[in-house]
């Protein structure tokens, strides 16, 4: 099961709308809380964790990643997030690509 949490904040992949991770990342900025968005895939051939600059992280580099999750890693940095001050318009970008590509 894929999913993407904000902040403390989890949904499922296939349940979330623009409007909450809008929400989600706007309210943090607000708030002035680093804001940490954190995409888990968890489909056939994929098995994968990405995270923006705002997630305090553990751990180091797993394996090398199969052809299909390089595509998902190389959209992530196209749609900008790996950058701080990422618009939460990428977010929801990167999301509507990917589940074209699932």
């Amino acid at each position: 099961m894929s999913s993407i949490k904000i902040g403390n904040d989890q949904q499922p992949l296939d349940d979330v709308s623009p409007g909450w991770i809008t929400q989600q990342i706007e309210r943090r900025r607000r708030d002035g809380i680093a804001v940490c968005v954190e995409v888990r895939i968890k489909e056939a051939d994929l098995d994968m964790s990405l995270a923006t600059p705002g997630c305090s992280r553990n751990g180091g580099w797993g394996r090398r990643p199969n052809v299909h999750e390089k595509v998902i890693f190389d959209l992530w940095q196209e749609c900008g997030l790996n950058e701080t001050g990422f618009a939460s318009g990428r977010v929801i970008e990167f999301l509507a690509r990917l589940k074209r590509l699932l």
